[in-house]
């Protein structure tokens, strides 16, 4: 099965996803929290990751499954040469709150690497999308990340708490900072060079940042965990110790200055 198959798939999955979630969206869906930290869940994440299972898998029978929002069936997945690894809903918060700024991220990950994604907002109708070796695009433009070197005056997307000075070898860099809920999407617009670089210091599931990593190294970017390695997917617990995101030069300088 060629890559470019595969991300057909997901992109006909993403398109549908957005139409079951769209009528839920300020229309008080029902939410519950998940516990242990986990944040909320509404029954649009729950009605999406239903009809990405049952139809990506009817599609792709012989791939894993990996989801937020679905109990991990380790010793399945693990034993796949290809799984799907979905977020039905990234950023959550956003959707209960009225806000445009969540996303359906879809990838698929062939022995550790990503080789199709789609990252797609549908309230925006902006599709993200990319094959490994072969590009990324919004909306079928191409997609280039920016080249600044400088960390001082960097547009950079992540929480506040890890701009503090306490993160950072010499203090936090003097960084233009901007906030969006969801790490898919701030992986894409990072691809799409609107900002420089994104992180996050925290552990990060495999299932909000595996389409952007592609979505980013595709539009000539740099995406490691805060250590530097470049992250594998489908891992017996599919969690990255952080994810640091830029042009080479910027995330690499990112890097050398975090404690």
């Amino acid at each position: 099965m060629l890559a470019i198959d595969d991300l057909e798939l997901l992109i006909e999955a993403a398109r549908n996803a957005g139409e079951i979630a769209r009528p839920y969206w300020k229309a008080n869906p029902e939410v519950w929290d998940k516990g242990d930290g986990q944040g909320p869940v509404t029954e649009a994440d729950l009605a999406v990751d239903r009809m990405l299972h049952e139809y990506l898998l009817s599609e792709r029978p012989d791939y894993g499954w990996l989801s937020e929002e679905t109990v991990d069936t380790t010793s399945e997945r693990l034993g796949k040469e290809r799984v799907f690894i979905v977020d039905p809903i990234d950023g959550t918060r956003s959707f209960i709150h009225g806000d445009d700024n969540w996303a359906h991220s879809l990838a698929i990950a062939e022995e550790g690497e990503v080789i199709a994604a789609a990252v797609y907002l549908p309230l925006r109708d902006r599709l993200f999308t990319a094959i490994k070796g072969d590009g990324a695009w919004l909306n079928d433009e191409p997609l280039r990340t920016g080249q600044r070197c400088d960390l001082d005056g960097a547009r950079v997307l992540a929480t506040g708490q890890h701009l503090r000075d306490e993160h950072w070898i010499g203090g936090a860099p003097k960084f233009v900072h901007k906030f969006r809920p969801s790490l898919a999407y701030r992986l894409s617009l990072v691809a799409q060079g609107r900002y420089d670089a994104m992180f996050s210091l925290r552990g990060t599931w495999e299932w909000d940042v595996a389409a952007g990593s592609l979505i980013v190294s595709e539009a000539g970017g740099q995406v490691t965990d805060q250590r530097g390695k470049t992250p594998l997917f489908n891992q017996p617990t599919p969690k990255l110790d952080g994810i640091v995101a830029g042009c080479p030069a910027l995330a690499n300088g990112i890097l050398s200055r975090l404690k």
